[in-house]
């Protein structure tokens, strides 16, 4: 793979008429104390050879533990992290409860140059925010997809005569 490319999903309910998404928190001793900035949609790298879209939905259940059914997946615009990884994104709407997730977990040494290998969640906690605390509490570079959701939304109100459910009060 030349560049690191990601792909993740994101979901979304309507509760009182807003939008409020599903972010899940990085697990490891690294991110242990880290809160505002450190959230993310559930997502990960996929194979060269592999469907973004699949690797999504393959990435979604490894992480929460949770199948994101058939969609539909409205395809938004990549973007790209500090890091310079691409993360491409589908958002769906859906619900769940953020205590049931289970997680997939990761090795690594711990403490550094122990030499003993630790097991740890790749997500230790999810939860479900509106969109404006979302935008304080997720990477800075994935901004744009709760953006881009909002605008989705705002159209699809337009079209169906609707109560603008991505209006911030």
């Amino acid at each position: 793979m030349s560049s690191k490319r990601s792909a993740g999903l994101l979901m979304y309910r309507i509760r009182e008429g807003k939008p409020e998404v599903f972010l899940v928190h990085p697990g490891g001793p690294f991110w242990a104390k880290k809160d505002v900035g450190a959230w993310s949609i559930p997502k990960g790298e996929y194979a060269e050879d592999e469907d973004p879209l699949a690797g999504a939905k393959r990435e979604f259940r490894e992480e929460i533990g949770m199948d994101p059914g058939e969609g539909p997946f409205m395809p938004l615009n990549p973007v790209k992290q500090k890091g310079g990884k691409l993360v491409s994104a589908w958002a769906f709407k859906g619900d769940c409860d953020p205590s049931s997730i289970q997680s997939n977990t990761f090795s690594m040494e711990w403490p550094p140059r122990s030499g003993k290998v630790a097991s740890f969640p790749e997500v230790d906690r999810a939860a479900w925010f509106p969109v404006d605390q979302a935008k304080e509490k997720i990477l800075k570079g994935q901004i744009g997809l709760l953006e881009q959701l909002l605008e989705i939304l705002c159209e699809t109100c337009i079209k169906e005569m609707t109560i603008c459910a991505g209006e911030q009060q």
